[in-house]
């Protein structure tokens, strides 16, 4: 009797979706024992039994797409916008799950694709997941792929950003994704030689970074590179931040909703202001150093396009690796890069953990080693 296997994609859409759904429909149908459908627009697709058969004609012009031929959507299970409500779509979910005589459903996203695929898993559904955002912030692997077309690509843009700093004198500020994470500004920083890079692991200080800038002014280069991810903080908003996350979570411990309620205000109010603190800093470095500053924000630029070669690769490691755990019964866990292979990662252990740049990593120490300054 054929196995019937479900795929769907959450979240951000990256570079090498197509590729891993590429990979798993080809391995799972080359077996002959295998049947594979795609839910459209994440587990909202799942919820509404919105299908794509998945067959041999389909997937083999794919590979090289960006986004993902399914569709993708940032809805939970859990808390699923329906009729203008939130509402808890599990059990719809494994009920659609079951009528489509599912052996496995294939999860493919990030952090917040690998709790939603925990909570089915809790449920009784046999669950695999494959770990993918540009930010590599996914924990449990060595690599998500995404990351390395989206660090290509913001090289390439810090690379042609260059010549117009160098030609008008100016500092150039460049915005990079990366909110809880810095391994995509600091990869794509120290690859186009970046003179400062800022993360969100390291709490900068403006003056610092001044200083640095007056610094290359003095040796007679009249011109700064900036790469800021997107969630790095000041020294000072980093303190402000704390607080009032400290606050939200006691006020929750409370039970008291109104200071639940004050406490998150307060803290949306912070982050709201944070949107416009990479256009605060292009601002301060022009008034502290004298030269002409320019913010540009790459924004979803870094998510589109071609996959590169090596994102082609591990999507297609990771994918076809889906089919041989699936025959296995191995569910309930994350197929992840190892070094030279793959391994099964439970759920409950990457679930509520995050990739973080370690403060002694060999890419931070190749930074200070040519000179690049980190704002600390």
């Amino acid at each position: 009797m054929n196995k019937h296997i479900g795929i769907l994609t959450a979240g951000g859409d990256s570079p090498g979706l197509n590729a891993a759904i590429r990979a798993i429909g080809k391995s799972a149908m080359d077996t002959g024992r295998m049947e594979v459908v795609g839910f459209k627009d994440g587990f909202r697709g799942l919820m509404e039994n919105r299908v794509m058969r998945l067959n041999r004609s389909m997937l083999s012009s794919i590979l090289t797409l960006g986004g993902t031929i399914l569709g993708t959507s940032r809805d939970k299970p859990h808390k699923m916008p329906v009729g203008g409500e939130l509402m808890d779509m599990t059990e719809v979910i494994c009920d659609n799950y079951y009528k489509h005589r599912l052996d496995a459903l294939v999860c493919i996203g990030g952090g917040g694709t690998q709790k939603n695929a925990f909570r089915l898993v809790e449920k009784g559904l046999n669950i695999l997941t494959l770990p993918k955002t540009i930010d590599n912030d996914v924990y449990g692997t060595d690599v998500t792929f995404g990351f390395d077309t989206a660090m290509e690509i913001a090289t390439e843009a810090i690379d042609r950003l260059h010549s117009t700093a160098h030609s008008h004198h100016r500092i150039i500020v460049i915005e990079v994704m990366g909110h809880n994470t810095g391994w995509l500004a600091l990869g794509a920083g120290i690859a186009s030689g970046a003179d400062v890079v800022l993360i969100p692991e390291i709490p900068y200080n403006t003056a610092i970074v001044a200083d640095a800038i007056r610094y290359r002014q003095q040796r007679g280069n009249n011109f700064s590179i900036v790469v800021i991810a997107e969630g790095a903080l000041s020294i000072d908003d980093k303190k402000v931040l704390d607080k009032l996350t400290n606050r939200k979570v006691q006020a929750k411990q409370s039970g008291d909703s109104k200071s639940r309620k004050k406490a998150q205000d307060a803290y949306l109010s912070f982050s709201k202001k944070r949107l416009t603190h990479t256009l605060q800093l292009s601002q301060q470095l022009e008034e502290m150093t004298g030269l002409e500053s320019r913010l540009t924000i790459l924004g979803h630029l870094q998510r589109g396009g071609t996959p590169s070669a090596t994102d082609r690769v591990l999507a297609t490691r990771l994918g076809s690796s889906c089919v041989k755990y699936i025959e296995n019964g191995d569910f309930g866990n994350m197929i992840a890069l190892r070094g030279d292979g793959t391994v099964l990662v439970p759920l409950q252990d990457v679930i509520g953990k995050r990739k973080v740049v370690p403060l002694d990593h060999s890419w931070l120490e190749s930074a200070r080693n040519v000179g690049t300054c980190l704002g600390d």
